[in-house]
């Protein structure tokens, strides 16, 4: 599925990842102020090894529950600043979801959201998605302010929904259907 790939903008290249992306990947997801609002821990080497070897794996995005992760690299450098997933939820609804990790030393330069949009536009325009939606941890303002820059509109606020890292936590649902993201695109 991976046939839209890489994906160019302005300042960014969006790619499958490789077996090289390891090192940057292990400074990801084993660092504590990324993990911080994320479902898991800070991992460590073996566990990121896992985590790489299941991102390397081509996905054909045609099955509820599937999801492609892509490296997200500045085009000027060739540094790895975080990845964006999409996600299948339901092949039925055409429905997903966007993610998006990135690194704190790139936080705030607007790649996030450069790099979700070119997401949102492959489920839409590629996939054919329908809907498509954001979770997060409530505490999350920054990840939240970023949804609502995309166009997604808050749905819900669940609260203390999950029991994660030891303690009950709040979720946000933001949400974007097809025409409002293409009426946004405009």
């Amino acid at each position: 599925m991976a046939y839209f790939l890489p994906i160019e903008t302005d300042r960014l290249t969006l790619r499958r990842y490789l077996e090289t992306d390891y090192d940057d990947l292990l400074k990801l997801q084993s660092n504590d102020a990324v993990t911080r609002f994320l479902l898991y821990e800070s991992k460590t080497p073996e566990e990121v090894r896992n985590s790489l070897a299941l991102r390397l794996t081509d996905v054909p995005m045609d099955a509820d529950g599937q999801a492609l992760t892509v490296a997200v690299i500045l085009r000027e450098t060739g540094q790895h600043v975080g990845e964006v997933t999409l996600f299948v939820h339901s092949t039925e609804h055409r429905s997903g979801e966007v993610g998006f990790v990135f690194h704190p030393d790139y936080h705030g330069l607007g790649y996030a959201a450069e790099a979700s949009a070119e997401l949102l536009r492959v489920g839409f325009e590629e996939l054919g998605m329908h809907r498509i939606i954001g979770r997060l941890d409530a505490r999350n303002a920054g990840s939240a302010n970023l949804l609502k820059r995309l166009g997604l509109r808050q749905e819900a606020h669940f609260v203390s929904n999950e029991f994660i890292k030891d303690e009950w936590t709040d979720e946000l649902v933001f949400a974007i259907l097809a025409e409002e993201w293409q009426t946004a695109r405009k």
